[in-house]
């Protein structure tokens, strides 16, 4: 378990997980050993307020502080670079054992999110602790193993876009929060902003929601409606004022041309910006009625682009290195013709991943299922891939061959 301690409570021998509190602009890592008294000082200097600590990595400095560099966590880093993790995210359930529960999770956050929709269209209040205590299993399993969940983001089906949508979302921000450092309250309260975030949908007519084809610019308009009536209704819920604003920020985009409010640069809270960037991801993922998804590389690639017009840059540079070059559950081709989902990044080779082999392109057929950490193997990745390009039906194999 974190704790989160003030800087006059920091001693050297403490592992300094993340920043809570600061001030100033100054860039610093958010990890490292606290190896003397000095690094306290610097990080006092750079406004350093609260931090969050990992007491089960205490040390004894004397017996380490020659054989260590001096904490990383003082050191300032370039504009617009993200850090690196220092190492791979913990998991202390294996993917094979979490992913079944995942799978469980993800259903029932589905019939959550039908049971909300409903409600609210028929003019009934919603409890706040259904989604609460939803979200708070979906950050539980995340801790436990952040691929089985982010894997479940991959599994669609057409007809159920705005349930998976607003799920998917709400692991993706998580996921997100995690990978920033954030303190646990801040996590738990960035998954129910994006499990509620279009909650206001269900008000739109189903004509203009599920339009096969480009909407006008009156329906267009009636569509932008979606953001006041979830905020209506969020509100309504009783849920904290920055939850509603995040919320009610994940169309905004940092040129004012996004909407409802037209929110420009700093206008615009850290959360929004975050939720603006992984509600757009999902959304060009996706499989509509009236559109393929697009591959994860093609969608980060059109956020990199769109930065920092529109989405910040340095936060769309975290974000890739948080999914990965090629995401958990995302299929790749790799260099002799196999076709293998993603279930672990390697954070130090990103074009080498873990995957779970189970197709062959060339001879057009399902192959046994073998695991391969492409690190330790000779076979690259040729280029990621999506199931209809090669006519999978990868939600049924995904049911009866993974998540058993």
């Amino acid at each position: 378990m974190f704790k989160e301690i003030s800087i006059n409570e920091l001693k050297p021998g403490m592992f300094v997980q993340s920043i809570v509190e600061q001030r100033g602009k100054m860039k610093i890592k958010s990890q490292g050993k606290v190896t003397k008294q000095a690094v306290i000082d610097q990080m006092r200097s750079k406004g350093i307020l609260k931090l969050l600590i990992d007491p089960s990595k205490e040390f004894i400095p004397e017996s380490q502080a020659a054989a260590e560099p001096e904490a990383p966590i003082a050191e300032p880093e370039p504009e617009n670079t993200p850090p690196e993790p220092e190492i791979e995210r913990d998991e202390k359930v294996a993917f094979e054992d979490e992913v079944s529960v995942a799978k469980k999770l993800h259903d029932q956050g589905k019939l959550a999110q039908k049971r909300m929709f409903n409600a609210v269209s028929r003019g009934l209040p919603v409890d706040l602790k259904m989604p609460k205590e939803f979200t708070e299993q979906l950050v539980g399993s995340i801790d436990r193993n952040p691929n089985a969940l982010m894997c479940l983001t991959k599994i669609r089906e057409k007809d159920t876009y705005l349930l998976e949508h607003s799920l998917n979302v709400a692991v993706l921000l998580a996921n997100f929060a995690k990978y920033l450092g954030m303190a646990e309250e801040e996590v738990q309260e960035l998954a129910l902003a994006g499990f509620l975030h279009d909650i206001g949908k269900i008000k739109i007519p189903d004509e203009i929601l599920h339009k096969p084809g480009r909407l006008t610019d009156p329906e267009m308009n009636i569509m932008r409606d979606h953001v006041f009536h979830g905020v209506c209704t969020l509100e309504d819920m009783g849920l904290p004022e920055h939850i509603v604003r995040t919320m009610s920020e994940h169309h905004e985009r940092l040129d004012g041309y996004g909407y409802p409010e037209g929110l420009r640069g700093d206008e615009i809270s850290l959360y929004g910006r975050m939720i603006a960037i992984v509600d757009t991801y999902d959304a060009i993922t996706a499989d509509r009625v009236y559109k393929a998804g697009m591959s994860s590389q093609k969608a980060l690639k059109i956020l990199i682009g769109d930065s920092p017009t529109m989405y910040d840059l340095e936060l769309v540079q975290k974000f890739v290195k948080c999914v990965g070059v090629y995401p958990v559950g995302s299929l790749v081709m790799l260099s002799n013709e196999h076709i293998g989902m993603v279930t672990k990044l390697n954070y130090e080779s990103p074009t080498r991943p873990r995957v779970k082999v189970f197709y062959s392109a060339r001879n057009e057929t399902y192959l046994p299922i073998k695991d391969v950490d492409l690190k330790n193997s000779q076979t690259k990745v040729e280029k990621g891939v999506t199931p209809a390009e090669f006519g999978l039906d990868f939600n049924r194999f995904f049911r009866e061959r993974i998540a058993i």
